[in-house]
């Protein structure tokens, strides 16, 4: 539905959502009405450039035509049933999952965070079962982030910020440890420990890739200690860092992992895969979801991740986010450019990131700021370099306004 299907103004539209919503958003002062690949139109027609791909969903492209074929195919057949009969797409996406990423069986969720929940649900039962009650320790990184529901919050290694401050007490049963600190890691395993839980990149914590040896190592130190490994590749999987899974471009297996985001192409889906020696620790009645493996979403999922798949997503994500990344650190006051794939982060000399952010959305392209010193771009897959140069032109403008902006202040006092 666009503004002029409606009798209201834009003003008369964001009063509304003033007057009726809980806002824990900051709203951009314009209206989303239309997106077609790498960009976003607004209720005027403008455009914009889009490095932001729905928060890293939109991976196959905005609005792609395959998927919005697939959901368009599949509402006219059936949009929603309980999970007792079978249903055509979520049978093939979790084939299709499953043969594609080497793992055994897959549980559908509705969004990431419940992907996490079930990924986090799934190794204490194990634990319990195969050791007792003792046994449902995970450690977790520093700085990392699972989500904002009550158990993938208490995971977020995250105790200083608004994540978990005011919703406390926290679930129990975690403890945090340094990224890519392999013996911090071990430091923290104990007698009660089931599980190392971690994302191969920190995308929240700051766009921080995993090192080779620190997943190499984790996966060694949970096969001595008989531990679990799982994965949070809500954000990295599906084409994001340059392979399927990001732990397939490590070459390093997980017990668990969970996945959402561009497993939907747009539409809600998250999910947990787990080998079978893991996964036959839910049993009837231990888990479900009324919505999850939702026919139309496992449609555009099987879609999408299609997509990402015979076109080679993947690669592209390698050869643009090196480009990026290249072209980012050319850049002034740029401290670092890092990442993995498309999944990219610029850390400044200064804290002009969120002024960054607003100035690159002046000159109509869209990325996210991390803290005061870091952007992210997290743009679909199919961006070309001819748009990375169209991004880092308006990025220099932004950072140079922003800079100047940022020594006046200091000057004044």
């Amino acid at each position: 539905m666009k503004l002029k299907d409606t009798n209201l103004t834009a003003e008369e539209l964001k009063s509304i959502v003033n007057k009726y919503m809980v806002e824990t958003y900051e709203r951009y002062d314009f209206i989303a009405e239309r997106a077609e690949g790498m960009y976003l139109y607004d209720e005027k027609g403008n455009a914009y450039l889009d490095f932001y791909g729905g928060v890293a969903v939109n991976s196959p492209g905005n609005r792609n035509p395959r998927v919005v074929q697939a959901v368009r195919e599949q509402m006219d057949d059936i949009m929603h049933t309980f999970n007792y009969p079978y249903t055509v797409p979520q049978a093939l996406l979790a084939q299709k999952v499953c043969e594609t990423i080497g793992m055994d069986k897959i549980f559908f969720q509705n969004s990431g965070t419940e992907a996490n929940e079930c990924m986090i649900k799934m190794a204490r039962k194990y634990g319990i079962d195969h050791y007792g009650p003792e046994k449902y320790h995970i450690v977790t990184a520093e700085k990392g982030f699972h989500g904002r529901t009550m158990g993938a919050m208490a995971a977020t290694g995250q105790p200083d910020t608004a994540i978990q401050q005011g919703f406390g007490p926290m679930v129990p049963g975690f403890s945090y440890a340094r990224f890519n600190d392999l013996d911090d890691f071990a430091s923290k395993v104990t007698d009660q420990t089931i599980a190392i839980m971690i994302e191969p990149v920190q995308g929240e914590g700051g766009v921080y890739p995993a090192t080779q040896e620190f997943m190499e190592g984790l996966r060694r130190l949970c096969d001595e200690r008989g531990l679990l490994l799982l994965l949070d590749e809500v954000q990295t999987g599906w084409g994001r860092t340059g392979s399927p899974m990001a732990y397939m471009g490590y070459h390093v297996k997980p017990d668990a992992v969970s996945m959402a985001k561009a497993l939907g192409g747009g539409m809600p889906i998250g999910a947990c895969c787990a080998t079978k020696e893991v996964a036959q620790s839910f049993t009837m009645g231990t888990h479900g979801s009324t919505y999850g493996g939702h026919a139309v979403s496992c449609a555009a999922a099987l879609a999408s991740v299609s997509e990402i798949l015979e076109k080679d997503l993947s690669g592209n994500a390698r050869k643009v986010g090196r480009y990026l990344r290249q072209e980012l650190a050319k850049l002034p006051y740029v401290k670092e450019a890092r990442g993995k794939g498309l999944l990219v982060g610029c850390e400044y000399e200064i804290p002009i990131a969120v002024e960054v952010k607003h100035k690159v959305l002046e000159r109509r392209a869209l990325i996210t700021a991390i803290g005061d010193r870091v952007n992210r771009m997290i743009p679909p897959l199919t961006v070309t370099k001819k748009e990375v140069d169209q991004l880092i032109r308006i990025m220099k403008a932004s950072i140079l306004e922003a800079a100047e902006e940022y020594q006046d202040m200091k000057m004044a006092g």
